[in-house]
């Protein structure tokens, strides 16, 4: 019997198609192979090529055969054999895009249904149950799109801490697509045999005919091109496809090139000669000038029109921000191109609705770039990148209204980040605790997480180390900021601490002192007598090593009794008092209180006393980023929180300060 891996190209020719690839046979027999165990056939496959050549496509192909519900919408028996799975439950595919490592893992760890609570045991596990019977097959597409924030390197990482370690798992079988250079990283990490490349844009997998197949359907009206002489007409349609097909090659870039230049042959078809193939591109940056020069204009102005879109971050640019944007980048003032520019970049730009009732209708709509190729394309003929990204910073800052973070647009607030950071710009960015409190910290943190530690200056690493609490808790803004003014409380930073108070007066809370003291086992509140005029003072009393600076046996006749170090309540000073003279409040007063607690192991619930109907009202929630060793609050409403590592007092603000006037 013939090995599917090695099937004749001839044995194709009474075969149908793939319908969504249109080709590609030669790769789709080594994948169908791969999945099912064929003899011979890798354990790992690693897909990859240049953007634009058809990698998405051919896995997104590929996976319609691996769904057992999509395989019956299609056609089977028409399909050479070698190239279809074999009818198994669909494999696990993570959705990488816009996801760090981290993230990753922990959608296997959910998908399998694993009990982990550390990401590094999520490997073993997943060894453990393809051992046991179980089958782990994964697939992971679109690696080069990992990440929240697009300069912080994340596609590297989610290779390293999470490509690697799966593929030598020897009992799980995986399949993935990624950037070239990370493709032998992985293959020579293996055994050898273990991995097989697959790399489109290598002559080994030259599919042409496929590519016309792909440039014929794209024309056909069949398929939604408009009746012109050159669509209509099949015997023109092929010829014309076949002209693209030989100008697009069948390399870096095909698949991409020859989409492009059909989008710009459809959208403008007056002035087209078919049988002219000077006006067909032979890569992705030509189908951007050719087009521009068919159209009358310079392929400067629609670079300049596109910069913008090849340079954001996420999902694509907000309408109001294409214009100011294109003008910092471009250096000049693009208004008049830009309002003629949307004919002109049609072929090359979509639009991106979002159903959020929470945006702003003017932020709602998005305009993105049709294919990352495109960005690529257009990014690497700008000729100073970091510039270009500083001169969008400098714009994306001066459409935050008053200079507030928290009244400016969402793309602006979350986004600015990626950009200063490509423009390498973000350490000085990293100063104003309103931004490290309004922007999402997923998207701040990444940005942050990817400079080296010593450009970060005290805000940014007091931000860099509360950031996994923000983004556990996915906290709202006002909570986060509170969460941050307590930590630069902690890390001796007043300054910001107060500059979120003034900008925030509905915080929650403000954190009166913060004590770095090891090994607190418990914390409560007290009264101790007073000097003078002041009759009792209220205090925090702590329970703390014997040898803790500060500290005092909690009985004077027993040096071994417990030992316990005595804080003023209100400035963290310590007192020295006598540990048997504090006096703790009474049941009777902590009622009397106007607000109560209950706590977790690591979060205090703060809320209001009933005063007539019964029910409770909350009014805040702190989180602490490690378990709490003593909780307490005060018939005042000061709240003490201990870990291991030190005492804290928040005095909680019950009654906010009305913000309207």
């Amino acid at each position: 019997m013939t090995s599917p891996i090695k099937a004749p190209e001839q044995a194709q020719a009474n075969y149908e198609p793939h319908p969504y690839i249109g080709g590609r046979n030669a790769a789709l027999r080594v994948l169908a192979a791969w999945r099912m165990e064929w003899p011979g056939a890798p354990r790992v496959v690693i897909l990859t090529g240049s953007p634009g050549t058809g990698c998405s496509r051919l896995l997104t192909g590929f996976l319609m055969l691996c769904d057992p519900e999509y395989r019956e919408r299609l056609d089977l028996d028409a399909f050479d054999p070698a190239t279809v799975p074999p009818d198994l439950p669909a494999p696990a595919v993570p959705s990488v895009a816009g996801l760090t490592a981290a993230q990753t893992l922990w959608l296997l760890a959910d998908h399998y249904g694993l009990s982990v609570t550390r990401t590094a045991d999520i490997f073993p596990e997943l060894g453990r149950l393809a051992a046991s019977g179980r089958p782990v097959t994964i697939v992971v597409p679109d690696v080069d799109r990992a990440g929240p924030v697009r300069g912080a390197g994340e596609p590297g990482r989610l290779v390293r801490d999470v490509l690697k370690p799966l593929a030598a798992v020897e009992s799980l079988r995986l399949l993935v697509d990624v950037p070239r250079e990370f493709a032998a990283e992985i293959a020579d990490s293996l055994p050898t045999g273990t991995a097989r490349i697959i790399d489109l844009d290598a002559p080994e997998w030259a599919d042409p005919e496929g590519l016309v197949l792909q440039a014929d359907a794209l024309l056909d009206p069949r398929f939604g091109a408009p009746e012109l002489p050159f669509t209509s007409d099949p015997a023109a349609r092929r010829s014309l496809a076949e002209s693209i097909a030989r100008r697009a090659g069948d390399g870096a870039g095909s698949r991409l090139t020859a989409h492009l230049a059909v989008q710009s042959i459809l959208t403008h078809p007056d002035g087209f000669d078919p049988g002219a193939d000077d006006q067909l591109p032979g890569s992705i940056a030509e189908a951007v000038d050719l087009h521009a020069q068919r159209l009358g204009a310079h392929p400067r102005t629609l670079r300049q029109i596109l910069a913008p879109l090849a340079l954001a971050e996420g999902d694509g640019l907000p309408v109001p921000l294409l214009t100011p944007l294109a003008s910092a980048v471009a250096g000049r003032d693009m208004s008049d191109d830009m309002a003629r520019g949307m004919r002109l970049a049609a072929p090359f730009i979509r639009p991106v609705e979002r159903a959020d009732d929470a945006l702003p209708e003017n932020e709602r709509t998005l305009v993105a770039l049709h294919h990352p190729g495109i960005a690529e394309a257009v990014r690497e003929g700008i000729p100073d990148v970091p510039g270009a990204q500083a001169r969008i910073a400098m714009e994306l800052l001066e459409a935050v209204p008053d200079q507030d973070w928290a009244k400016a647009g969402e793309y602006v607030r979350d986004r600015i980040a990626g950009h200063t950071l490509e423009a390498g710009l973000l350490p000085r960015l990293l100063t104003d605790p309103n931004l490290f409190a309004q922007a999402d910290p997923v998207l701040l943190r990444a940005a942050v997480d990817a400079l080296p530690a010593g450009q970060l200056d005290a805000p940014a690493r007091t931000y860099l180390r509360t950031a996994p609490l923000l983004t556990r808790t996915q906290a709202p803004a006002v909570l986060r900021a509170a969460l941050l003014e307590t930590a630069f409380v902690e890390d001796a930073l007043p300054d910001y601490a107060e500059v979120l108070r003034r900008s925030l007066p509905e915080l929650p809370w403000h954190t009166l002192w913060s004590v770095p003291v090891a090994g607190v086992e418990g914390v409560t509140v007290g009264t101790v007598d007073g000097v003078g005029e002041q009759v009792r003072v209220p205090v925090a009393v702590s329970a703390v090593p014997h040898g803790t600076p500060g500290s005092r046996p909690s009985r004077a006749d027993d040096p071994q009794a417990p030992a316990v170090v005595v804080h003023d309540l209100a400035t963290g000073a310590v007192v020295d008092a006598d540990p048997a003279g504090v006096r703790r409040p009474s049941e009777e007063e902590r009622a009397a209180g106007p607000l109560g607690y209950s706590r977790g192991a690591d979060y205090v619930r703060v809320w209001r006393r009933a005063e007539t109907n019964g029910e409770e009202q909350l009014v805040t929630l702190f989180v602490s980023a490690t378990p709490f060793t003593g909780t307490d609050l005060s018939p005042s409403g000061i709240l003490l929180v201990a870990t291991e590592n030190g005492v804290k007092a928040l005095q909680i603000r019950p009654e906010r300060p009305d913000t309207t006037a």
